[in-house]
């Protein structure tokens, strides 16, 4: 088969050895789509290496056709059109993965919109619903609301009555995520979100893929008995917060990650995605929001974009084109 190879910090499509035999509880699929996610990048950069055992092929989200089934595989069979969330191997013709992580594709949408759809909404239910325990009407922050998880996360709290607020970094992507549903926003270049949250009522939990120094900020607009889930270092890995105001006001801070998680807790949280968020998903209310798709072979041109946050929702990679 086909995959990406990472080269010098460059994304190269080349020959590769076909995934291993399938286990009893695993399934083959050839791969049509594959998400890209900041996991990726950071792969590409040597700072985020899969998994000891996984694959060293980039991607953690699929969608495509069942090619084979493990002898105890009971939900799927060969042909079935699924998506998968996976711990890399994703930038290739074929991936194996767990049953577990492999879930049907939503009543009324396509492969093409599948693969927008595992990683994502997986990361912002795990961390709103599961880590967070978020509450009806509870006000949550989201961080990077433009990106893939944010807007998906947008969505969710729409949809399961949680008022939220975003941070973006331009005043076109704030529109965007007010038009997927969010309350108010702030743009990032125009100063600290500090007092903009404050002034909107503050927040009951903050989903923040930034870290550095927006931890400190973050404690001074949570409220009392609030959650920081922490689920990524795009601003830095050192942070200086005052443990007394975090005392005081029963404040936690929560680091969460998807992607070295078992089989068995992915497929947790694909269950509660299959029972709450893909009914939503059939009938409209729920959309997966696609930014811009690239053939495969031009995966370092798709992942510049991502890098220089020029997307709003998700980029796609086109393995087959099968839509």
């Amino acid at each position: 088969m086909y995959a990406i190879a990472i080269n010098d910090q460059t994304l190269i499509w080349q020959a590769h050895d076909t995934p291993r035999d399938i286990a009893a509880d695993e399934v083959r699929i050839d791969v049509a789509w594959a998400g890209m996610n900041r996991a990726d990048v950071m792969q590409r950069a040597g700072q985020y290496p899969p998994p000891p055992g996984e694959s060293e092929i980039p991607g953690l989200e699929v969608s495509g056709t069942i090619a084979e089934v493990g002898r105890s595989v009971e939900r799927f069979k060969p042909g079935d059109k699924v998506c998968a969330l996976l711990a890399g191997g994703g930038y290739a013709e074929q991936v194996v993965v767990a049953e577990a992580q492999v879930l049907p594709i939503p009543q009324g949408l396509g492969l093409r919109d599948a693969a927008a759809l595992p990683e994502v909404f997986a990361t912002a239910w795990l961390n709103l619903y599961m880590e967070g325990a978020a509450k009806r009407d509870e006000r949550i922050v989201l961080h990077a609301g433009a990106s893939g998880v944010g807007t998906a996360a947008i969505q969710l709290c729409r949809a399961f009555g949680n008022p939220c607020f975003v941070t973006v970094g331009s005043q076109e992507k704030l529109e965007a995520c007010k038009r997927l549903g969010a309350d108010a926003g702030w743009n990032r270049h125009e100063g600290s979100f500090v007092t903009p949250i404050k002034d909107w009522g503050g927040a009951d939990m903050i989903l923040d893929p930034v870290g550095g120094d927006y931890i400190a900020q973050d404690l001074q607009v949570l409220n009392p008995d609030g959650r920081v889930v922490l689920i990524g270092l795009m601003g830095g890995r050192d942070a200086q917060i005052d443990l007394g105001h975090m005392l005081m006001k029963r404040q936690r801070l929560i680091g969460s990650t998807l992607r070295s998680r078992s089989p068995r807790a992915k497929g947790a949280i694909l269950d509660a995605l299959h029972a709450h968020v893909w009914p939503k998903l059939a009938n409209g209310e729920i959309k997966p929001l696609i930014d811009k798709a690239w053939p495969i072979q031009d995966a370092d041109t798709a992942m510049q974009h991502m890098i220089d946050n020029a997307n709003t929702g998700k980029v796609l990679l086109s393995v087959s084109g099968e839509g």
